[in-house]
């Protein structure tokens, strides 16, 4: 299983960024994949979530409305769209997938928002 992230960087306070996920190892179209994010010095936490088929997402209550999660299942990526960006959401993202209970993660993308 591999997981690996892209897309992250440095934007300005309001600005956007698009991350991109992309799967390899696993029959991707048959799982829920998610988002997490770790800022320093604070606990990881999920972002959003996709099931399977792309239908289904949630998101957490701060990332509402700000932040899309979608899914290619053809290309074995799932995205997180990322709009109106805060300093506070500076953060490691990580994809994360749990096969057979067992979580496999990628090693994460740094996004820092700062003008």
């Amino acid at each position: 299983v591999q997981l690996v992230e892209s897309g992250g960087g440095l934007v300005q306070p309001g600005g956007s960024l698009r991350l991109s996920c992309a799967a390899s190892g696993f029959t991707f179209s048959m799982y829920a994949m998610s988002w997490y994010r770790q800022a320093p010095g604070k606990e990881r936490e999920l972002v959003a979530a996709i099931n399977s088929a792309g239908g289904s997402t949630n998101y957490a209550d701060s990332m509402k409305g700000r932040f899309t999660i979608s899914r290619v299942n053809a290309k074995n990526t799932v995205y997180l769209q990322m709009n109106s960006l805060k300093p506070e959401d500076t953060a490691v993202y990580y994809c994360k997938v749990n096969l057979y209970g067992i979580n496999y993660w990628g090693k994460g993308t740094l996004v820092t928002v700062s003008s």
